[in-house]
């Protein structure tokens, strides 16, 4: 599947034809998005290719540098280039920025409270749902490791 970029008017770099401008981490998503659907380790040729084959060589070569220094994606030497996967979905990488942001402040409270208050009500059950299951499923870990006997070394 070939991604193309749309001409909608952002901010951000400008586009390879001149045209529009990106938002911030708008050519990391494409670039991602590529990567997930990718059948196997892929080059940044065929990256690029996969996003139209506008951007210059470099361009993708930086965006899968900078996804690597995120966690994003991974790389593997092969030959003298290198092959690429994603290590993470889009959603892996909209928490990690979301992580970046809180780590960036000094008042994590106040920010997480004014991020829950800002949410919608389906949101916010979603994330009440989350956090019990996360919970219980601790709770069940917790609970399967007690009861698991202990090997003290004996015979």
């Amino acid at each position: 599947m070939t991604h193309t970029v749309s001409n909608q008017n952002v901010g951000g770099r400008r586009d390879e034809e001149g045209g529009r401008r990106r938002g911030q981490g708008e050519l990391e998503s494409q670039v991602l998005t590529a990567l997930c659907e990718a059948p196997h380790p892929v080059t940044a040729g065929w990256v690029r290719e996969q996003l139209g084959g506008t951007l210059a060589y470099t361009t993708v070569i930086t965006i899968l540098t900078r996804l690597q220094a995120k966690g994003a994606v991974t790389r593997e030497r092969e030959g003298r280039s290198f092959t690429w996967t994603a290590a993470s979905d889009e959603a892996g990488l909209a928490a990690h920025r979301m992580r970046r942001v809180l780590d960036a402040e000094t008042n994590r409270a106040a920010v997480l409270t004014s991020f829950v208050s800002s949410l919608s009500a389906v949101d916010e059950q979603l994330l009440r749902d989350l956090l019990a299951t996360e919970e219980a499923q601790e709770a069940q870990e917790a609970q399967e490791a007690q009861d698991t006997p202990k090997d003290h070394g004996t015979p």
